[in-house]
């Protein structure tokens, strides 16, 4: 049976239509520091892990997302350690595409770079950094000034995009801030003739509900695995 495209979505993104976003050479790559932590690697050979070292030592800590049925031990790449482990799940939209009249949505551009990445901050919702927005297209909501959530597209591979930086303040969550945003980059993606997915923490039960809700079905378990040098 021929490998998925999603079964090893970083390597696919990161060795195409993102690759100038990439950095590493050989068997493993990592996105610009600026746009955040992720890397892949080919495969789980010798020289994937020495590559994946190499980065880890060059440019610091980088996360890994497997599938776990290829996942079940961390990598243990010479130098460098492990630092935190989750497992996760990754989701594919199977559902409509959604109606839209939101006025509310504002089409986030570089000048609300410094308001995201202090939103992703304070909700962490997975790495985020200085210019993860490059990667595709965000909208958020304000109020009184101030972002208050945000939503957008980050890794792309052939026929799918991801939805990530799903993240709502908590004094606002609860009124279906998050849901309006996702549905607007969910259309976004389907009017590209693409598949919208996304990655979830596997114990994060509220989001996934959400997600459930508007139409994601899980796909596949992973484990994501954060990298750092060992001391």
């Amino acid at each position: 049976m021929s490998e998925h495209v999603l079964d090893r979505l970083i390597w696919n993104a990161l060795t195409g239509e993102q690759a100038g976003f990439a950095i590493g050479s050989g068997k493993a790559r990592r996105y610009r520091s600026d746009i955040g932590p992720l890397a892949a690697t080919q495969d789980r050979s010798r020289e994937s892990q020495a590559d994946l070292a190499a980065l880890v030592r060059q440019h610091g800590s980088l996360f890994i997302v497997e599938l776990e049925q290829e996942a079940r031990q961390a990598m243990e790449p010479e130098g460098t350690r492990v630092a935190k482990r989750r497992q996760g799940i990754q989701l594919v939209f199977s559902g409509e595409r959604p109606a839209l009249d939101d006025a509310a949505l504002v089409r986030l551009d570089r000048d609300h770079y410094p308001q995201m990445l202090e939103l992703a901050r304070l909700t962490e919702p997975g790495p985020f950094a200085d210019s993860t927005a490059d990667l595709g297209q965000f909208w958020g909501m304000f109020e009184e000034g101030r972002l208050v959530a945000m939503a957008g597209q980050r890794m792309r591979v052939p026929g799918y995009v991801e939805v990530s930086g799903v993240c709502t303040l908590p004094q606002v969550r609860g009124r279906g801030l998050a849901s309006r945003l996702m549905r607007k980059v969910i259309a976004d993606i389907l009017d590209e003739g693409r598949v919208p997915f996304l990655h979830s923490y596997a114990d994060n039960e509220s989001a996934l509900a959400l997600y459930g809700h508007l139409g994601f079905a899980e796909r596949a378990r992973v484990w994501m695995t954060l990298y750092d040098a060992a001391p």
